[in-house]
């Protein structure tokens, strides 16, 4: 059954699980438990497994797979190749989230530390409690914030030490990215969080994007026209002069 995860990374472009589930019109649950190597029980996984072949089959990149184009068995070269290719692409999708996890936690280390230094104080925050009540001089990680729309989660919120009027505190969300193209695909996430919390907030909320990776002009241009500002991994202290 877990061969389901490798002939997603034989189409053109991979598909990613949620986009197989789409088009396939099965079960997340499903799917799921195939690629865990699971036979789910169920009356319709005959039928479930024809629907994700009919997906996977015209999806297939036969400049991977030349000899299907040629109707033909591979050499032991060409299958060999062809192992290669998809064997990397599904180790870069595994490797993928491990990575990013592994960023962000190196940036709320940077961070902490940073703010720690500034004099600042981490502070666990009550859920459902309003942002704005929270101490000055004080910071939380992963937070769940009320907007108007939903419960918006954020990574880190920082109260500054001088209050503003409105208390309302400054909000970073942790960005790292080791391409450009997959952050040009999500840029919209960023902007539709940001609109979600200052109809609740106000035009005065400020968010900003702690970056490390590749984010280039286009992105950061769409984020600017949100008006979501931005600070480099390199230059950390930059987080201070937004505080200050």
């Amino acid at each position: 059954p877990a061969v389901v995860q490798v002939l997603r990374m034989a189409t053109t472009p991979p598909l990613a699980r949620d986009r197989l589930i789409g088009l396939a019109g099965v079960g997340k649950n499903l799917v799921e438990r195939l690629e865990t190597g699971h036979l789910p029980r169920s009356p319709l996984l005959t039928e479930s497994l024809k629907q994700i072949c009919d997906v996977i089959e015209p999806l297939l990149d036969l400049e991977v797979f030349l000899w299907r184009t040629e109707k033909r068995l591979p050499t032991d070269n060409e299958r060999e190749l062809a192992a290669f290719v998809v064997a990397d692409r599904l180790c870069f999708s595994l490797a993928n989230p491990i990575i990013r996890n592994a960023h962000q936690a190196r940036q709320r280390d940077i961070l902490a530390t940073l703010l720690s230094k500034a004099g600042y104080k981490q502070q666990a925050l009550v859920p459902g409690l309003p942002i704005s009540l929270m101490e000055a001089g004080t910071y939380a990680f992963g937070v769940n914030v009320p907007s108007n729309a939903a419960i918006v989660a954020v990574d880190l919120v920082v109260q500054p030490k001088q209050l503003r009027g409105n208390r309302i505190p400054i909000i970073v969300e942790l960005k790292a990215a080791g391409d450009f193209t997959n952050v040009n695909k999500r840029r919209k996430e960023e902007a539709d969080k940001f609109r979600n919390l200052r109809a609740k907030y106000g035009e005065d909320l400020k968010l900003v994007l702690f970056l490390c990776g590749y984010f280039d002009r286009n992105y950061l241009q769409y984020e600017a026209t949100a008006g979501i500002d931005w600070v480099w991994e390199h230059r950390p202290g930059d987080v201070l002069g937004l505080l200050s």
